[in-house]
């Protein structure tokens, strides 16, 4: 299971920092990644990141402006946000898988949250 928080309405430049709580996956061995839905668009990935956390990658859209991160301990998965503009503005998803496949692919993920949404204006 995952659950994701974080999200809110912040002014243009703010920072926000989502997290993804964990249940019932081998946090470690999985690779997880944050994707991003618009109204009326497909879901598209922001950032991810290879089993360990040794690995990270981001759109870029993002990049420079967003950090992924996770915390073995705690099995949560982070996002943290900052240089926000209106354009980032999504309900923002938390997938997991067990495997390396196509970080980028919706189809890849195995686990995902029900979002959380995050608004910039």
């Amino acid at each position: 299971q995952l659950v994701e928080s974080g999200g809110g309405s912040v002014e243009i430049g703010g920072s926000l920092t989502l997290s993804c709580a964990t249940s019932g996956i081998t946090f470690r061995s999985y690779s997880m990644g944050w994707f991003r839905q618009k109204p009326g668009l497909g879901r598209e990935g922001v950032a991810a990141l290879k089993p360990g956390g040794g690995t990270t990658l981001y759109a870029d859209a993002v990049q420079g402006r967003f950090t992924i991160s996770q915390d073995n301990a705690k099995t949560t998965l982070y996002l943290q946000m900052s240089s926000l503009k209106p354009e980032d503005s999504a309900m923002y998803y938390c997938a997991a898988q067990r495997y390396c496949a196509d970080l980028w692919s919706v189809s890849s993920y195995s686990h995902w949250g029900r979002g959380t949404q995050v608004t910039v204006s």
